[in-house]
């Protein structure tokens, strides 16, 4: 008789698919309450000191000010046109960087040899602060978008690689031996076996990557720009716009939480096991 066929003999019912414990959580509204606090209070606190005349307008737009810039760039069709192109710029980077590292960070773990080959050059790499390479990417690759581009995506490559390399080490041995044993061979392995086993830190790495993409998009786009949120705060800062600017610092934060909202619910999608036990 299989395991899996209930025993009514022996007063047992059969097996059953085990599941994680689930905590009882927040109810949603709670939970999108108590991580609005904090924006709340730094918008208040914003709104308190720009009325009052503590920081005048010259030093920093209200929020008022700064939300009615925001529709007028809007309908003049300015700031959809700035958010495409910064948007494309970062996300182009982000992928380039993201999977190049996902694929050095994969031979790297998996592999002595492979270990030995680009680990090494890996991180005497990581050690050069990715602005330094501005000037010579200009040389290089000109002022257009494969500058920026690549720029963006230099950034994202060394966390990627950081994290996959360190999750696909950490797999458990046995399983990979076991899946050796049933006739896999190395790619079968390391897509079945060693990929799925490294997720959480393969997340891990894309949200450090996604948010150096923006950080390293505010960079690229102070190369010669003549699009983008990069060049939208050139231009209000040679006329002295402080509600450009705070808008567009503000639009920075927003891609990148935006970005990271997404591969945390991608993350969930995939792992839902690692939201199983909650620690309050």
């Amino acid at each position: 008789m299989s395991v899996a066929t209930t025993r009514t003999e022996a007063g047992v019912e059969g097996l059953v698919a085990p599941e994680p414990p689930r905590s009882a959580g927040r109810h949603p509204a709670a939970t999108f309450a108590l991580r609005a606090i904090g924006p709340v209070l730094l918008l208040t606190a914003w709104y308190a000191a720009t009325a009052t005349g503590a920081l005048t307008e010259d030093v920093l737009a209200g929020p008022q000010d700064v939300a009615k810039t925001f529709a007028e760039l809007w309908t003049d069709g300015q700031l959809p046109e700035a958010l495409r192109v910064s948007v494309t710029r970062a996300g182009l980077g982000l992928l380039l960087g993201a999977s190049t590292g996902l694929a050095l960070g994969v031979v790297s773990g998996f592999t002595r040899l492979g270990e030995e080959l680009v680990d090494s050059s890996m991180q005497a790499l990581r050690a050069i602060p990715f602005l330094a390479l501005t000037s010579l990417f200009i040389v290089w690759f000109g002022i257009e978008e494969a500058s920026k581009i690549l720029l963006i995506g230099v950034a994202c490559t060394f966390p990627m690689y950081i994290n996959v390399s360190s999750g696909v080490r950490n797999v458990d041995r046995k399983v990979v031996e076991a899946a050796r044993s049933f006739g896999l061979g190395r790619l079968a392995i390391a897509r079945e076996v060693v990929l799925p086993g490294a997720l959480p830190s393969i997340f891990a790495g894309l949200r450090l990557s996604t948010t150096l993409s923006v950080i390293a998009l505010i960079a690229a786009e102070e190369i010669n720009v003549t699009a983008g949120l990069g060049y939208l705060m050139a231009r209000a800062t040679d006329y002295l716009r402080t509600d450009i600017l705070a808008l567009c610092v503000l639009l920075y934060a927003v891609i990148g939480l935006i970005a990271d909202l997404t591969l945390r619910l991608a993350e969930r999608v995939t792992m839902p096991w690692r939201r199983a036990v909650t620690i309050r």
